[in-house]
């Protein structure tokens, strides 16, 4: 029993930080952490910026007085403290918006590319053209001209029993659902081709280098500030 105890008492010994003085310095002989002053909460996961601008309106709970609501991308909107006694941010709130997979890159069957294209982009003419495009578009009928592996050309059919040549759209604007609902969906330019695998295979490449994401995050900031503007202890940046 003794030895138990001894044992117990050894163990417990090994955990306190002892201090070693070399060369009139301090040096810990074991890692250590500091104890912060301030308590924080975990973050509320959320996936509207409604959901947001409700609970912030609300005042439920106690917060610093002055708020940061930081717009970090497209798809994520964060509430952050300023600095408290511990020099840390306290984070309140996680936006994450809800968006629908976005195909860009992937080719894919005409069936499936139709269906994408209606379903995860807003209508505008070049959806309509493009919709039109690939639903004509003949088996085996794709043709690719030039050296500069842009453009194509595609067999389509022009009527009941008709068929005729035509040019593949490009670039076009596209207006896929990228960030959150309440807010407008930058368009931007994609180029569209055609392949031929068993059957006709399209796909859509973005082709902005990523300007639609400032847009986006603009929208959003905007939004943010005309909802909270009776709400002057929230800073938004993005």
């Amino acid at each position: 029993m003794d030895m138990t105890k001894d044992a117990l008492q050894y163990v417990v010994g090994l955990n306190k930080a002892g201090v070693i003085r070399i060369n009139d310095e301090n040096y810990t002989d074991r890692p250590v952490h500091r104890v912060d002053v301030q308590l924080r909460a975990e973050p509320i996961k959320m996936s509207t910026l409604t959901s947001l601008v409700d609970y912030l309106k609300a005042g439920l709970d106690e917060t610093a007085e002055k708020m940061i609501v930081q717009v970090e991308s497209p798809t994520s909107v964060r509430v952050i403290s300023i600095l408290d006694a511990d020099r840390k941010r306290e984070e309140l709130v996680q936006v994450t918006a809800s968006i629908p997979d976005f195909f860009c890159g992937r080719y894919m069957d005409q069936e499936c590319f139709i269906i994408n294209l209606q379903a995860k982009f807003l209508p505008n003419d070049d959806r309509e053209l493009l919709l039109k495009f690939a639903g004509t578009v003949k088996n085996e009928s794709i043709a690719e001209y030039g050296d500069n592996g842009i453009m194509q050309k595609a067999t389509i059919k022009t009527g009941i029993s008709t068929v005729g040549e035509a040019i593949v759209p490009n670039p076009v604007k596209l207006c896929p659902f990228r960030t959150f609902a309440e807010v407008g969906q930058p368009e931007s330019s994609f180029v569209f081709r055609m392949r031929q695998g068993d059957g006709v295979e399209c796909a859509i490449f973005d082709a902005d280098g990523g300007a639609w994401k400032n847009e986006a995050m603009d929208n959003i900031k905007k939004y943010l500030q005309e909802a909270l503007k009776d709400f002057p202890r929230y800073m938004i940046i993005s």
